[in-house]
């Protein structure tokens, strides 16, 4: 266990790199097991969810080499359908694994997965979609075990909009017999990245960025090199923390086009920013912040991923806000830590908040209860008079890379202590 000390308040002044996107680096390195060879795959974020995925990789047969960001993988050994069913606990990013493992050996096995605690996330829609490629069930009571005789294209209409449903969905279909229709697919834009990549292994997909995605199995990819995307939600967090702390950030990778909604949302907070380059937000500093009701929703609509860090900004606009958190029902508990900091939050139900500003917040000890919800803590001791501790701090650890020592360049004062 590990915690931080942070020492507030403070303003983040300086320039700062957007990681490579978690959530596009979890299905794409799954996705190399669609092929036999060696893959070189760049700007992959240094974190501890991409560590245990590779872990469970190399159990399988892979042979990994990750440094500096690069990740070369040679999926040629993989010889087991069924990963480390103690490592797949760690990561709820395993049930990635579903597909590419079913179309290489027609048949899977994983453990229920583990994860962050925000909510239910049901995989049946996974399974029926897999079932709907030929996929059969066999009944088990800890795991999910899955085996075909074959793949066969067919018109899938997914029963939730669900993004890692829909990449399950992809990496089976590219090598499925036939034409794979995908309707209701996500189009979050890791979810592409994913299409990307297939693509240049030599997969057939049309469609992307759309709900309807039309595939043509191929009897074979190719191993290639890949470069991830920069994180959409690291990015968001980056300028979330330097408009709440009053400061002025450059922030490189940050794609415009990826973020359109929440940068609307930004705008009616009055945070300043512009683009004084492609791909780069500039925050400049910001003082009277206006309240803003925030609905999550699936892509393009306002990110789940970052409601909770605009709601540490709404504890600082002048007025009440109200959150719908339509995505998670255990998404509002980070507002608890934040009352306990002064902010004045009331949580109506499971899926809607109001918070109240400006509030002065204060140091104290706080809890990260999920990844999001970590990062959101950190900005709060930003803001916070006094010194706050950061309990479970390594969960943090999970989405984004040396977060603490980014941000120390920034000008923050976060200290890591382990217990």
């Amino acid at each position: 266990m590990e915690k931080f000390i942070i020492s507030g308040p403070c303003s983040l002044n300086g320039e700062i790199n957007v990681s490579g996107s978690k959530n596009a680096a979890l299905p794409i390195l799954a996705a190399t097991l669609l092929a036999n060879g060696k893959f070189v795959i760049k700007n992959v974020p240094m974190i501890t969810d991409i560590e245990h995925l590779l872990s469970i990789l190399e159990d399988l047969g892979a042979k990994v080499r990750f440094a500096d960001n690069v990740c070369e993988i040679d999926t040629t050994a993989v010889n087991s359908f069924e990963p480390n069913a103690t490592k797949v606990k760690h990561i709820r990013a395993s049930i990635l694994l579903l597909g590419p493992l079913l179309a290489r050996f027609r048949e899977v096995i994983i453990a229920h997965p583990g994860g962050c605690f925000i909510g239910a996330r049901p995989v049946a829609t996974h399974i029926e979609a897999l079932a709907s490629l030929g996929a059969k069930k066999i009944k088990s009571e800890d795991s999910y075990h899955l085996k075909a005789e074959g793949l066969t294209g067919a018109k899938i209409v997914l029963n939730e909009i669900s993004v890692t449903a829909t990449e399950n969905l992809i990496m089976a279909a590219v090598l499925a017999e036939g034409t794979t229709e995908i309707r209701l697919a996500a189009t979050e834009p890791h979810v592409a990245d994913l299409c990307n990549f297939l693509e240049a292994c030599g997969a057939k997909i049309s469609g992307i960025c759309s709900h309807n995605l039309t595939i043509i199995g191929v009897k074979s990819l190719k191993p290639i090199e890949y470069s991830i995307i920069p994180d959409q939600i690291e990015a968001g967090t980056f300028a979330i923390a330097a408009a709440a702390s009053r400061g002025h950030v450059k922030i490189h990778g940050f794609v415009e086009d990826h973020q359109e909604l929440f940068l609307q949302k930004l705008r009616a907070a009055n945070v300043n920013f512009s683009f004084p380059e492609e791909n780069v937000l500039e925050i400049t500093g910001s003082t009277h912040f206006k309240p803003v009701n925030i609905r999550t929703d699936i892509y393009p609509g306002f990110p789940t991923d970052l409601q909770a860090p605009f709601g540490v900004l709404m504890t600082q606009a002048e007025g009440s806000s109200t959150i719908y958190e339509t995505l998670f029902e255990g998404r509002l508990n980070y507002l608890n830590e934040l009352n306990k900091m002064g902010a004045d939050c009331v949580i109506r139900n499971a899926h809607e908040a109001t918070i109240t500003g400006p509030s002065p917040l204060f140091g104290t000890t706080i809890e990260s209860f999920d990844l999001r919800a970590g990062a959101t803590l950190l900005i709060a001791s930003f803001i916070a008079q006094g010194e706050s501790v950061i309990e479970k701090a390594e969960i943090i650890d999970r989405g984004y890379e040396k977060i603490d020592e980014r941000l120390n360049a920034l000008g923050a004062k976060i200290k890591r202590v382990s217990n």
